[in-house]
């Protein structure tokens, strides 16, 4: 499975791939940030965002897409920029016919780290070592759309047509794997939880 993972800026619009394989493991595909400039008017900048995801949907044909969900923000300006992309993400992707889910951002660093409240750089850090990268991928929106799709790859089963049904549970996922299913448990989402430990 081939997801694509959108980290929703319109300066920046972070852009990650990644390709699940069964035992829970991913491989890096590609990853781009498209960007535009604050002086260009609102429309120009939403087509040029618009143009860089859909350039990598028609390249990459991944088979869905996973975006970062708008939550609210002190800065009234930043979350409309965001929100705004959101919905061109969302287009392109049901233009596609492609099934899009939306993670928030605590969801996602749950996922890759294990701690919902981790930073950046630790988010950036855990992305390159599961993906084997030789550094961290830069800017952040880079490595955040990354986790973006390592987050829904690992959320997802991966079914090898004629493969025999994989037991052990959660046994064969990585510690953070395990944190994340962990927390989900606790915090009563038993559907979620039972679907990672598939």
């Amino acid at each position: 499975m081939r997801v694509l993972g959108i980290d929703p800026g319109l300066t920046r619009c972070g852009i990650g791939i990644v390709d699940a394989h069964p035992g829970r493991t991913v491989s890096f595909v590609h990853v781009a940030v498209v960007t535009t400039a604050a002086d260009l008017p609102l429309e120009e900048r939403l087509m040029r965002v618009a143009a860089g995801i859909e350039a990598v949907l028609d390249e990459h044909r991944p088979d869905c897409v996973a975006v970062e969900r708008v939550f609210a923000q002190h800065n009234l300006r930043t979350v409309m920029g965001t929100a705004q992309v959101s919905g061109v993400a969302l287009l392109a992707a049901a233009r596609r016919s492609l099934p899009v889910a939306l993670h928030t951002p605590s969801e996602v660093k749950a996922a890759i780290t294990g701690y919902g409240q981790a930073d950046k750089r630790q988010v950036g850090t855990m992305v390159s070592k599961i993906l084997k990268l030789d550094e961290i991928p830069r800017p952040a929106d880079a490595a955040d759309a990354l986790a973006l799709a390592i987050c829904h790859a690992w959320r997802q089963p991966v079914v090898v047509p004629g493969a025999p049904a994989r037991a052990g549970g959660s046994a064969a996922l990585t510690p953070a794997q395990q944190a994340w299913l962990a927390a989900e448990r606790s915090t009563g989402k038993s559907a979620v939880a039972r679907r990672l430990a598939r």
